[in-house]
């Protein structure tokens, strides 16, 4: 008979967490939270310390019918949601439904889902700690307050709909400061000269370093065709051989914004994606025998802090797997991120080393066999001895002119033998690139140089990846608010994504403007960043929560008063298209949605006709050859391509049609994109041959 009742949040965490405790327990699920402030009002009272009048979620009946039940037939009642503020607010919620003393040991907390651990966790229950409620408190109900009360102020001024929020604003502000560097840059020629060199058969290549032994940069062509005139004549010859051995370090462990970015980059997982797969890995998968265990730890974290009992374990992986030099001499201890990490939690690792990736791949889904296997690799790696690398650098002469040639070769992998981080532009830097062996005084052939015009490129904008990084090192939002950031901002309507980076829109330009003028420190990266450091002092019980939101409040209700009285209403005019609707004869307009421009009847809503933009490649369709084809988007958002003759064509390709034929089959050949370079392939036979590239240093970022 059953004498304990432990309430989590997911269906699928309490089927894990229940075969583990045994049939003395009854695992029940909340659903997440049980109670929250209301929509239709603002829900807080300011006047009375900021009291919120929370209500019962609306679904939630039957539920809460279940776990009052449950609780009256068992002696005891534990509350093990999330190890995080999020979670002990929804147990301090259920503690309060089930009328239990807040003072009462009946929260049990655990890092990670596995029988250990929460066998552990069940020997030290403690009480709720009013300290993290509070600070959850306080970010809710300073949430509500900028959102409610500006919104409203909105939908007068600008239209219904919109809202306005403390982490998405400053990130929608940062995508449109980005769009105006971009479109107030003035690109600046510069070139390049390569020397293509061989020495014994062996060729390699140098670029241009300077002038007499000082360095010297081209930006003219003029400059260009003076070097070229220098070294007609002269033999190029080995001045300087440099070779050094150098170390490269592991990445650290995952935290949750280094993670969402090496998803981005290596996976092509957007940020959302890579929560919900983290949270079924850490919930708990059936990996046959075993039952269902959680194969990493949680996966909200600002914290690269890993347990002694998971270094050891890595400790031993690594030395029978690898050998024992390729682990360190101590073990690896990596510091907090920056001064605004919690460092709550462990950093995000696999529950148990001995769960390879190739041993769980049987069991888990594409997805979650692809993240499994990057959370796995990365934590492995953190702990693995440094990689060891030759380098060579190399001066070369040519009369007065000096080149210069770089490369590198592995001497010790290292951790680089099972993983090494991603760049941005989706590389990893783990190629070799030799150098001949070289001496001073050695005659070197040239078999050509090749001079280069270049122009400098604006800032990229901002991917997924690119914006999580960017809001983490300037203190903004904490690890669990990342991923719904990136979502409210494109359901707004604020941003849209082209070619997976975010444009903003006139909508969003036109709030954030008014928002800039005034509310600015909504807006204020240093203020937002302040106010994230004042609610981690509510958590540690250095500052009381009340006390935080009144000192925020005292400034915001002057600007709300000043923003009701001054802010004009502006008209949003749809951009006119010579297009006709061909439902009702109006003539159509361009809108702004989730995944960019589309058209729309101008009727609407009596006519309620619309149509994507139709953006035509250059290219006749295969199929049917009368018919263009053009770009299109999935209901996803994901761009492919079709003729434009649909229905009456039905050809679409994922891949942009190139228009040239397979020299093979005559099949349209289509271009591929993938890390280690771009070239055209034959969907049908598989033919390759490289793509022709035009001439510039634009960005071409994976992440």
């Amino acid at each position: 008979m059953a004498d304990s009742l432990v309430i989590v949040e997911s269906p699928a965490k309490a089927k894990t967490i229940g075969k583990y405790l045994g049939s003395k327990f009854i695992v029940k699920a909340s659903m997440g939270h049980i109670r929250d402030l209301p929509k239709s009002q603002i829900g807080v009272e300011v006047e009375n310390k900021f009291e919120p009048k929370y209500i019962t979620i609306r679904g939630k009946g039957s539920v809460l019918k279940e776990l009052k039940d449950a609780s009256r037939k068992v002696k005891n009642i534990y509350l093990a949601a999330d190890p995080d503020r999020e979670g002990e607010a929804i147990a301090w919620h259920l503690a309060h439904y089930l009328e239990l003393s807040e003072k009462e040991p009946c929260r049990v907390v655990f890092n990670e889902i596995t029988k250990q651990a929460v066998k552990d966790a069940f020997k030290q229950p403690r009480p709720i700690d009013m300290d993290l409620v509070n600070a959850q408190q306080a970010r809710r109900i300073l949430d509500r307050l900028v959102g409610y009360k500006i919104s409203p102020l909105l939908w007068k001024k600008v239209k219904k709909g919109l809202s306005a929020g403390r982490v998405q604003s400053v990130a929608v502000k940062l995508i449109i400061d980005r769009e105006n560097e971009i479109k107030l840059f003035v690109p600046e020629e510069y070139w390049s000269i390569t020397a293509m060199l061989d020495v014994n058969g062996s060729a390699f290549e140098a670029k241009f370093y300077g002038i007499g032994g000082e360095k010297k940069e081209l930006n003219r062509e003029a400059e260009v065709q003076d070097i070229l005139k220098r070294i007609e004549q002269e033999t190029f010859t080995v001045n300087e051989v440099k070779e050094k051995e150098r170390q490269r370090n592991p990445a650290p462990p995952f935290i949750t914004s280094s993670l969402q970015q090496e998803a981005a980059r290596k996976l092509n997982f957007r940020a959302a994606k890579t929560m919900q797969v983290a949270q079924q890995l850490y919930e708990g998968v059936d990996i046959g025998k075993e039952g269902t265990v959680g194969l990493i730890t949680y996966m909200r974290t600002d914290s690269t802090r890993i347990s002694p009992v998971a270094q050891e374990e890595a400790k031993e992986y690594i030395q029978q797997a690898y050998g024992a030099d390729y682990y360190p001499e101590t073990p690896r201890v990596y510091l907090k991120k920056g001064a605004n990490a919690q460092d709550a939690h462990e950093a995000i690792r696999p529950t148990s080393v001995a769960k390879t990736p190739e041993e769980m791949k049987g069991y888990l889904s594409r997805d979650q066999f692809r993240l499994y296997k990057l959370v796995w690799e990365r934590f492995v790696a953190s702990q693995m001895a440094s990689a060891v690398l030759d380098t060579m650098t190399v001066d070369i002469k040519a009369g007065d002119v000096t080149f210069r040639a770089a490369g590198s070769k592995v001497k010790f992998p290292g951790f680089m033998k099972v993983y090494v981080e991603g760049n941005d532009d989706g590389s990893t830097n783990e190629d070799d690139k030799f150098l001949p062996p070289l001496q001073p005084d050695d005659k070197l052939g040239n078999q050509g140089i090749e001079p280069k015009q270049h122009f400098t490129q604006p800032p990229p904008r901002y991917s997924e990846a690119r914006l999580v990084r960017a809001l983490e090192e300037m203190g903004i939002g904490r690890p669990s608010t990342y991923a719904p950031t990136l979502e409210t901002i494109q359901k707004r309507g604020y941003v849209a994504m082209e070619e997976k980076r975010f444009v903003p829109t006139e909508l969003g330009d036109l709030v954030i403007q008014l928002m800039a003028e005034f509310f600015p420190e909504i807006l204020n990266v240093e203020f937002t960043a302040h106010m994230e450091e004042e609610l981690d002092f509510v958590e540690e019980g250095k500052v009381d929560w009340v006390k935080v939101l009144d000192e925020f409040y005292v400034t915001f209700e002057k600007r709300l008063e000043v923003a009701e009285e001054e802010m004009k209403e502006v008209e949003i005019q749809d951009e006119v298209t010579d297009i006709l609707c061909e439902k009702c004869g109006r003539n159509m307009v361009i809108k702004m949605g989730r995944f960019g421009k589309f058209l729309a009847c101008s009727g609407f809503p009596d006519c309620r006709n619309a149509k994507p933009i139709v953006k035509e490649v250059g290219v006749t369709c295969p199929k049917c050859k009368e018919g263009n084809v053009v770009e299109r988007r999935s209901k996803k958002g994901r761009i492919f391509y079709g003729c434009d003759q649909y229905p009456g064509c039905d050809y679409v390709s994922w891949d942009k049609p190139s228009g040239k034929p397979c020299p093979n089959c005559s099949t349209m050949l289509v271009e591929k994109y993938a890390k280690s370079g771009s070239h055209l392939q034959c969907p049908d036979c598989g033919y390759k041959e490289e793509m022709q590239q035009t001439d510039g240093d634009g960005d071409t970022d994976a992440d």
